[in-house]
């Protein structure tokens, strides 16, 4: 603000300095204040001489002292932009300012880039139970199961009714001779033999000594009972031996239920071969009448595991399995799904770990398990 009366200042002066040459013509006027000044120049030539003739210049006068300061002139234009200042010295830092008000929201950004993948969110809660799938097809064999616990001893069933007698069958061959059996208990004592033909009349014999006074007639029915009772103790006995006797047979390789007695010598071939080996031994193939015998047999299966073949099958007519004197069967226990005479060669019935039955191939190789 002070730089524009200084400028206006120094330009009036110029002025002033180029008016005291003019002619009295040349006037420069300035009209805001509808004030003029006049300035006058020295005349072109002298002034007239005494003769009328011109006279000559005459000298130069002094120059005039400093006329009285003009008026301040109006405030002129702004002058044009003058040319850019040095860069100033960085200057000190300012006071802090206060905490400016909030911003209006700015515009959204542009999306930013895909991150990395988070980790791992925990578990959800358990779904619910989804509706059940399509029936598989049939799985594979699995393992033979662990030993059960000892089943209770099933009742004896009814005997069936007598069956048709069958075909003489062909003549087996010749069996290997069999290992010597263990001796067994004594037998009972017969009956009483005849009395024999007299003999020769003997020679006297020397007198013998007085014997003791006889019982009475009742001491032999007496005598009677004591021998009967004390062969009825016998007997008892003899039971119980036997009894043992049959348990040690059976141990570990047999079980015994009711009247029936279920044995393997650990043998192993297909169903002609088990079958021939069991009637040259005096029993036949092991065929189960109800689940108690069932049991025995599943026993031995899980003991040496390995699969057994029954005395059952359906040889002679497809889907309807006999025993092999031909009766039809009047137990059963089979795999769900069985028998189902896969590629039609299924005609021999084996036993699982878990006692369940399931139709196959009679020429497969089996242990042995004999019925006696």
């Amino acid at each position: 603000m002070l730089l524009l009366p200084t400028l206006i200042t120094f330009a009036l002066g110029i002025s002033l300095l180029n008016t005291s040459t003019a002619t009295p013509s040349q006037v420069q006027k300035w009209e805001p204040n509808a004030c003029a000044v006049v300035v006058c120049g020295p005349a072109q030539n002298g002034l007239p001489g005494r003769d009328g003739r011109d006279g000559k210049e005459g000298p130069k006068g002094e120059k005039g002292s400093q006329g009285l300061q003009g008026l301040k002139g109006s405030q002129g234009p702004p002058g044009k932009m003058g040319p850019a200042g040095l860069v100033g010295g960085k200057g000190s830092p300012g006071e802090k300012g206060t905490k400016g008000d909030i911003g209006a929201r700015g515009l959204q950004g542009v999306p930013g880039l895909k991150g990395n993948p988070g980790n791992a969110g925990p578990s959800g809660p358990k779904g619910d139970r989804g509706s059940p799938g399509e029936k598989g097809v049939k799985g594979e064999r699995g393992l033979p199961g662990t030993t059960g616990s000892k089943g209770q001893p099933g009742i004896a069933g009814f005997p069936g009714p007598k069956g048709d007698k069958g075909s003489v069958g062909e003549k087996g061959a010749k069996g290997d001779k069999g290992d010597r059996g263990l001796q067994g208990s004594s037998g009972l004592q017969g009956p009483k033999g005849q009395i024999g033909s007299s003999g020769l009349k003997g020679d006297k014999g020397s007198v013998g000594e007085k014997g003791t006074r006889g019982d009475s007639g009742l001491s032999e029915i007496n005598l009677l009972k004591r021998q009967v009772s004390t062969l009825e103790g016998q007997l008892r006995a003899l039971q119980s031996s036997f009894s043992k006797y049959k348990k040690v047979i059976m141990f570990p390789n047999g079980r015994i239920v009711g009247e029936k007695i279920f044995m393997t010598s650990g043998y192993e071939g297909n169903f002609d071969s088990l079958k021939q080996r069991c009637s040259q031994a005096g029993g036949q193939l092991a065929s189960p009448q109800n689940a108690a015998e069932n049991a025995a047999i599943q026993q031995i299966v899980v003991l040496y595991n390995k699969l057994v073949f029954l005395g059952i099958n359906d040889i002679q007519t497809e889907g309807r399995f006999k025993y092999l004197n031909g009766e039809n069967i009047v137990y059963s226990n089979w795999q769900t799904g069985e028998p189902n005479n896969d590629k039609g060669i299924e005609d021999c019935v084996e036993v699982y770990s878990s006692g369940k039955w399931n139709d196959k191939s009679c020429g497969e190789k089996r242990l042995i398990v004999c019925e006696f």
